[in-house]
This record gives structure tokens, sequence and C-alpha cells, in this order.
């Protein structure tokens, strides 16, 4: 990439310390070149406010803020919960943002002819890789600038210093300087005392959970809910129909206020490092209990089986940054198959931090209470088990039986 060549850049923008400073880095760095700022709202809130005039004051010339929640929600969100896909116990929260971010990005770049798309992620982290993925599926042809691969800053305390020079508005300081990504589905911080693993997370600090409370601070008296689901995608809550979305807004705020979906997890990243990370994840830990839940009455064995096998690989995908890949569009077409009977309703009860079954219901269940009882029945005859264990253990009756043979020689 020849730097005199890039006139026009598109900037992955949020507003935070990264690609806060990035825009008068690459002004100053790729020959005062044009900063056009796109920021996808995944349901970050607050985080958007002022963020136009902020990317224009620190030198963009434009600033586009795309609301991508609906999208998010229903084509990346609701697929990967169909999936039951976790990457050891994380909820990819900002693993499956990435992706929908990115696609609208490289789309306004085409649109606008720019030369160049630049991203604020590190070397270090994942994100690079989600992002740039994402980027070649659409703009395979177009230049990536990733600042951290190239400047000389070697650490946040820097950037602020940075910042600060070239008098960029920063809403964090050196006290409060933990990462944090956010969006709509989790909150998530790294950083300052949770770099230490043998440090608890300061869940009863003020300030320190932002989508909820502490399970010490929960309420004393449990709240129940109910979910209903079509083929796998919740349509309901406590009987009122409501958009993904909503639901799990809903969700967020019922399970804040009682302290649920809290993560801490020093999990394995894709470029070979380990890293500590805390997750708030209210809403979509109440998503992910009560739909499991519904397929154990829904789902025969040997698919329910298979499909948690595969979730393993479904959210290894998610979490690489290969949204966009035959593979993980085959497994999708796969757990939309097992769906196809995964409908009903769960209730479950919110109490200090735990979510506890309270009853499931579905016109498609395989659980029957006439067969599975200990009392009296006329559908099950106990005899039959007999013949059924003697050719079950045939091979290991016949293993026995030869090795006793041979230790008598």
């Amino acid at each position: 990439m020849d730097k005199k060549n890039i006139k026009k850049v598109v900037l992955a923008y949020s507003g935070g310390l990264d690609t806060s400073i990035i825009i008068p880095w690459l002004k100053e760095n790729y020959n005062n070149c044009e900063v056009i700022a796109v920021s996808g709202n995944v349901g970050q809130a607050d985080e958007l406010e002022g963020l136009e005039e902020k990317a224009i004051k620190t030198g963009a010339s434009k600033c586009y803020i795309e609301d991508l929640t609906e999208e998010f929600v229903d084509d990346y969100v609701i697929p990967t919960v169909k999936a039951g896909a976790l990457y050891e116990e994380y909820m990819l929260g900002t693993s499956f943002a990435r992706p929908v971010i990115a696609k609208r990005i490289a789309e306004i770049a085409i649109a606008e002819g720019a030369d160049a798309i630049c991203h604020g992620c590190t070397g270090k982290g994942n994100d690079q890789v989600r992002f740039e993925l994402t980027i070649k599926s659409f703009a395979p042809d177009m230049p990536i600038i990733a600042p951290w691969r190239e400047w000389t800053i070697k650490s946040r305390e820097e950037e602020i210093e940075y910042a600060e020079a070239h008098n960029v508005p920063l809403k964090i300081n050196r006290e409060t300087n933990y990462s944090k990504d956010k969006n709509l589905w989790h909150l998530s911080h790294e950083g300052l005392d949770l770099e230490d693993a043998g440090n608890e997370p300061l869940y009863d600090k003020e300030g320190f959970l932002e989508m909820g409370v502490s399970p010490t601070k929960a309420p004393d008296v449990p709240t129940y809910v109910e979910l209903d689901f079509v083929k796998g995608v919740p349509v309901a809550i406590d009987g009122k129909k409501m958009s993904a979305k909503e639901i799990i807004l809903k969700l967020n705020k019922l399970g804040g206020d009682n302290g649920i979906g809290l993560l801490d997890i020093v999990e394995n990243r894709l470029v070979g490092m380990k890293c500590r990370g805390v997750y708030e994840t209210p809403g979509g830990a109440i998503l992910y209990a009560a739909h499991n839940y519904l397929e154990t009455i829904c789902l025969d064995k040997m698919t329910m089986h298979e499909k948690q096998k595969l979730s393993i690989t479904f959210a290894e995908l998610v979490y690489n940054g290969q949204w966009f890949t035959p593979l993980r569009e085959a497994l999708s077409a796969f757990v939309d198959k097992t769906q196809e009977n995964v409908t009903g309703k769960v209730r479950m009860k919110l109490y200090k931090g735990n979510i506890i079954k309270a009853g499931v219901w579905s016109d498609y269940s395989l659980y029957s209470e006439e067969i599975a009882t200990f009392g009296e029945d006329n559908v099950y005859n106990q005899a039959d088990s007999a013949g059924f264990i003697n050719l079950f253990g045939l091979p290991i009756k016949v293993q026995a039986q030869v090795k006793a043979k041979n230790n008598k020689k």
C-alpha cells in the first residue's frame, strides 16, 4: 500500500479511546487524507451521544451512524442462540457484533469510493481478525489500515497522552480506564485490576456494573418470567408478543435487576494468548437457558447430541470472525432444521444471580409422563429390557470371555 495513493479513508469509529485518536493520526500520517467515520449502532446507547459532532471536531469530513440493531439481533444473535453456541461459556457478545458492523463499513467504503478502510483494533486482540475477514468478504481488494500495527504508541496511557496533546475529548480518565465493549446484548470489561487473575471483580463497587446489579444487591424475592418460542425464535414475553430485539431489551432489565448473567472468564484468544474478562449478559443468559430448556423436551437424543457437538464448532467460527463462510452457513442450515419443532413456552425463576427452571410446555414435546412414570403404566413392558441388555452388552460379554480364556493359558 503506497501511502501517497490514500486520499480517502473510511474509519470504523466508536468514539472510544482508540478510534478517537486515529482520526488526527491518519491525517498526520497519510497526507492529510479525508477521513469518513462510520459507527454501527448495535445498541451501545449513550455511547452514541454526540458522536457525529465529536468525529467532525476531531477531523472527520462526515460521520455515518447506522442503525444495525434489528439486523444484529435477527441475523446474528438469534441464529447463534438457536445453535446453542458458547465459546468457553462466553456468549459471544463482541464476536457476533463485529461482522454486522464491518459489513456495513465495507458497503459504505465502496459507495464513497474510499481508498482504504481503517480500524482501531489492537494487534493483540481478536477483533482485528473479525473486522478484516468480513471486509475481505465484501471488499476483497480494499487496503486495510491498522494503526496499532504501525504507530509507536505502546499502551492506553500513551493513547491518553496523544489525545490530550491533540485536544481530543475523552469520556474516560486514567483511573477508570477499563477497556469496554457495549451493545444491546452485553458489556465486557478488560484491563486494570482484572489483568491480575487473582483479583476478584469489583461487582459491588459503584459504577462497575452497568447492565445490572451484583447478586448480593438483588431483591430477596424471585422474579418469574415466561418466554414463548416458535421454531427456536423468541416471540413473546409474559404473553405479550414482541420482536426478538424488544424481548432481549426486556430480559436485560429483568436479568440485570436480579444479578443475572455475570461471567468472569480467562479465555483463549484466537491470537494465541489467554485473556481475562468480565462480561455482563443479563438478557442473553436468560434466553440461552430458556431455549436450551425447551430443546430438552422437543429434540430427540441423537439430534440433541449432534447439535451440542456442532455448537462448539459454530462458536469457534463466530469467535474467530468466520461468520461469512460456507461452513457457518451450512451449520446454520442444520440448526434451522433442528428447530422446526422447538416451539413452546418456558417459565424461569430469577433469583440473586440464578436462573431456575420453573416449567416447560410444548405441543411437540417428546417427553411422555405416562412412559417415564415410576407408577403403574400400560405402555412400557419392563421385561423387554432384559433382551435389550443382552444384545447391547454382547460385545462386552464376548470381550470378557476371550480375556478370561487367555488368562488361563
